[in-house]
């Protein structure tokens, strides 16, 4: 029997955004030289814009009744390397949605020298650091979270409109890659190569979710749960507007990664097994999992192996058993930078 979530609440804000109007009047504050040059590439000045970007941001939801460990295992569809933006395979007609790694303070560091996921997503997109100063000239808060919570952010219909390539190539300039702090300091003209016009531009839907960063020890259950209820908001949410846009029946792909495993410090496993849970909790079709590297495939083995071993075999599960049994596993958090 398929499974019908919950009615959810109304989303906390919903603003529509003319593309040509926001990128006339609210262009991205960019403050490094080398992010100044993809944006030069991504949208010059002879570039037109068109379209509109939806929007929300929502209230952290209350989690369904059951989870089944088994039914997240199906969902499951493994890409080595990082975010290619292709559909989900032998999904025809879904809804595609990207997770963006963001911090509570959303895209707080896209105009600077740094170069993680979040970072890349927006110079990628270059309209997101438009919606981010937009949001505060506003007076909206640009926020994932606030006092109460988790609070996701999700933006439909926004333009890819490049590629930086971040991978090691020495010939091309750029001996140990471009992502993380090596964006900086590395040359214009090896960011310039690094850089490719998309056009025209691809479509992108976004979900910005915060995780918990900079635990220490064996994880609490508030920290499972505040994880389980941020990825499941974001993903019932996409669910929701997937609905708006192309109707009930339409599947649902939700692409990620090791969100919150980076700078963060999560442990990659079990943020890989919540994602999956929180994923078949929101009624979504598939999980395109995006390892980002050869490193990369035995932590999500391993995830796939706590789903099947330790959390299948107990069969549907309440909210608070899923809980009570992802705690009694043991998880430590990571190192930030990745460990």
């Amino acid at each position: 029997m398929t499974k019908v979530p919950a009615p959810i609440p109304e989303p906390i804000e919903r603003l529509v955004f003319d593309a040509k109007e926001l990128l006339y009047d609210q262009l991205p504050v960019i403050h490094d030289a080398n992010k100044r040059i993809v944006f030069e590439i991504a949208l010059p000045a002879d570039c037109t814009t068109d379209g509109e970007f939806v929007y929300t941001r929502w209230p952290a939801f209350a989690l369904p009744d059951g989870a089944d460990a088994h039914r997240a295992l199906t969902l499951l569809e493994s890409r080595p390397g990082i975010f290619d933006y292709t559909p989900a395979s032998n999904l025809p007609g879904a809804v595609e949605w990207h997770v963006n790694f963001a911090d509570p303070r959303l895209f707080c560091g896209y105009g600077t020298s740094l170069f993680a996921q979040d970072e890349m997503m927006v110079a990628e997109h270059p309209a997101l650091g438009a919606i981010r100063e937009a949001l505060r000239t506003g007076g909206y808060p640009a926020v994932t979270e606030d006092d109460s919570g988790p609070t996701p952010v999700l933006i439909t219909g926004v333009k890819r409109r490049c590629h930086v390539a971040t991978d090691a190539n020495a010939e091309e300039g750029r001996p140990r890659g471009l992502y993380g702090h090596e964006f900086g300091m590395a040359s214009a003209d090896a960011v310039r190569r690094a850089t490719t016009r998309i056009d025209p531009p691809t479509i992108t839907n976004v979900i910005a979710i915060a995780a918990p960063a900079y635990g220490v020890g064996h994880y609490t259950r508030e920290d499972i749960e505040h994880v389980l209820v941020t990825a499941y908001t974001g993903f019932r949410a996409a669910v929701a507007e997937s609905e708006r846009l192309a109707g009930a029946e339409a599947p649902v792909a939700v692409h990620t990664g090791y969100w919150g495993c980076g700078v963060f410090g999560g442990n990659r496993v079990l943020m890989t097994v919540l994602q999956l849970l929180a994923a078949e909790m929101a009624g979504v079709s598939r999980v395109v999992f995006h390892t980002a590297n050869v490193a990369g495939g035995p932590f999500l083995e391993e995830a796939v192996q706590v789903l099947s071993e330790d959390l299948a075999p107990l069969g549907p599960m309440t909210a608070d058993g899923l809980l009570d049994r992802v705690l009694g596993l043991g998880f430590v958090w990571g190192m930030s930078g990745g460990a």
